[in-house]
């Protein structure tokens, strides 16, 4: 009881721990790739910095409708389209700013992208466009009604019913401090996470930090066939992370997958290792003719 008291003032304090470390996370070929969690801080402060952006470009808009109102001085008419001019780009800006910039490939707006992070499925599948938009129509009640509570002036009764919404709707702000994974409403909803983008460096060619095949390993053209490029990076992933558990798994499900009848007395890593030497020279040999298969469902 005392300890469930202690977290529960430590969370209200401000006090709360980041996530213990990276967080599994299988994608649909089954490797765990092991993300870091983005941090409550590090989203609000990307959120801040979107923010500003957005504000900087309404007071470019600003500026633009009053030159085009002082442009047409003719009457009422230059003022009315200057300002519909205003309000069309704050509602592109406020409904689609998010939207447009996590359909993109990075998945991240400009201000995630400067805290290193990104948006990502769940269940470790493409992000889908049905999920973007699921998450970002759900900002809506997480930070603009909120902030339309505090915002909002009262007296009396109005006084007591803002304060009342401003505490109810200030829960969403919060809510991700109450799950391991950050996650917002909108994320629940939409099926998403955001995830600390590991800072990528370049490295020597795989091949070349250890033997590239291991005597007595050799594959047909048929097994090595059975793998695309897909599999070949994840593959790459799997033996430049060189968990133990993860390496076992994947050299029993290709065993598996290639009906592999070779020696039993190899390491696993050895094995991956002549698999990978093996699939990668295959698919850079028939890249060559123009062949290229993409994954393992490819049967060009």
């Amino acid at each position: 009881m005392r300890a469930a008291l202690a977290n529960w003032r430590a969370r209200w304090s401000g006090r709360v721990p980041p996530p213990p470390g990276p967080r599994p996370f299988v994608t649909p070929e089954g490797v765990d790739l092991r993300l870091a969690v983005g941090l409550y801080t590090d989203r609000m402060s990307a959120f801040i910095l979107d923010a500003l952006i957005i504000i900087g470009l309404l007071i470019a808009i600003s500026l633009l409708a009053m030159f085009g109102a002082w442009g047409f001085h003719r009457g009422s008419i230059g003022t009315e389209g200057a300002l519909v001019i205003w309000l069309l780009g704050a509602f592109l800006l406020r409904n689609f700013y998010f939207i447009g910039f996590e359909l993109r490939p990075g998945a991240a707006t400009p201000g995630k992208r400067a805290l290193g992070l990104r948006v990502i499925a769940r269940d470790g599948g493409r992000l889908t466009a049905d999920a973007v938009f699921a998450r970002n129509a759900m900002r809506e009640l997480e930070i603009f009604l909120p902030a339309s509570f505090f915002l909002a002036r009262g007296m009396g009764v109005d006084a007591g019913l803002i304060a009342l919404g401003a505490i109810w709707s200030g829960v969403f702000v919060v809510f991700p401090l109450f799950n391991r994974d950050r996650l917002r409403l909108g994320d629940l909803a939409a099926g998403t996470m955001v995830i600390k983008v590991p800072k990528t460096t370049l490295r020597p060619e795989l091949v070349q930090e250890g033997p590239a095949t291991v005597r007595g390993v050799a594959f047909s053209e048929a097994q090595i066939d059975a793998y695309g490029i897909k599999e070949l990076h994840v593959l790459e992933q799997v033996l430049r992370t060189g968990d133990r558990r993860t390496l076992a798994e994947v050299a029993r499900r290709i065993r598996t997958k290639i009906a592999w009848d070779g020696p039993m007395d190899v390491t696993d890593r050895a094995f991956l290792s002549s698999y990978y030497a093996a699939l990668r020279g295959r698919l850079e040999s028939r890249a060559l003719f123009g062949h290229r298969r993409q994954d393992k469902f490819d049967r060009v």
